[in-house]
């Protein structure tokens, strides 16, 4: 499975059920570039456990506040639909890793 690109109408739809590892990111930011291929890599090797959803902050600014993202990137992990961890900046494939098996 690829990384789904979701926007405001379809945020709430992709984090419904499921885990799922949700990217805020903006295309100007350089730490956001860093991470894109491992996110990539992830929704390949993680497909049927989790799925990776990237949320443009300056697209969807709405999600981005109601989830108080301040700084980018953001990760936050959602388990049917609620937000269970988060983390700022960028991650090393390992982390996000385990951050997703401790809250399977």
């Amino acid at each position: 499975m690829s990384v789904i690109h979701a926007t405001e109408e379809s945020f709430a739809q992709e984090i419904a059920s499921g885990l799922v590892l949700v990217d805020f990111y903006a295309d100007w930011c350089g730490p956001c570039k860093m991470i894109a291929p491992v996110l990539d890599e992830l929704a390949t090797e993680l497909e049927g456990t989790a799925k990776i959803v990237k949320v443009n902050v300056d697209n969807c600014p709405a999600v981005a506040a109601e989830y108080k993202v301040m700084s980018i990137p953001t990760l936050i992990l959602f388990k049917d639909g609620q937000a269970v961890q988060q983390t700022v900046g960028f991650q090393p494939k390992a982390s996000l890793l385990s951050l997703i098996e401790t809250n399977k």
